[in-house]
């Protein structure tokens, strides 16, 4: 295991990050575009932050909201979810594991790009290892990539 791995130090959300989230968190189906128009950024930022949240596993699934007074009376219990406090977002940090050793980041992590994924790691030994362990699949997803933006 890194060395790196030892501490257990979070990494932190900026502020675009937490506008994207509270936007989310407003409308899940909310675009892209309305997003970065709301919070004033490019669009393409937004795409970029989103997947990165996806990535770090922040982002696991994106879920319907159900207006349980549009279901049938007999059947309302089924769907009815808990009541739940919106959490606060300033200041959030996200716990991140290394994609290679699994071991905890700490500070700003080494990312790995590729086929509009990223991959995240505590240390450059951690990414040249899953480079040099996943380069075949990681150079097929690439060409996959390509291929689909034809």
């Amino acid at each position: 295991m890194c060395k790196n791995a030892m501490k257990r130090v979070p990494v932190s959300l900026d502020d675009t990050d937490v506008a994207i989230l509270n936007s989310l968190m407003q409308d899940g189906r909310k675009s892209f575009r309305a997003i970065s128009r709301e919070i004033k950024v490019s669009t393409p930022t937004v795409k970029a932050r989103y997947e990165r949240l996806v990535n770090m596993g922040l982002i696991k699934s994106v879920k319907p909201e159900i207006d349980v007074s549009k279901i049938d009376a007999s059947r309302r219990n089924e769907f009815k979810a808990k009541s739940q406090k919106r959490p606060k977002l300033e200041g959030l940090k996200v716990k991140v594991t290394c994609e290679f050793c699994g071991g905890p980041i700490h500070g700003k992590p080494k990312v790995l790009k590729f086929a509009n994924m990223e991959r995240f790691f505590c240390c450059m030994a951690c990414k040249s290892g899953y480079k040099e362990k996943h380069g075949s699949r990681i150079q097929s997803l690439i060409e996959q990539h390509k291929s689909r933006r034809r």
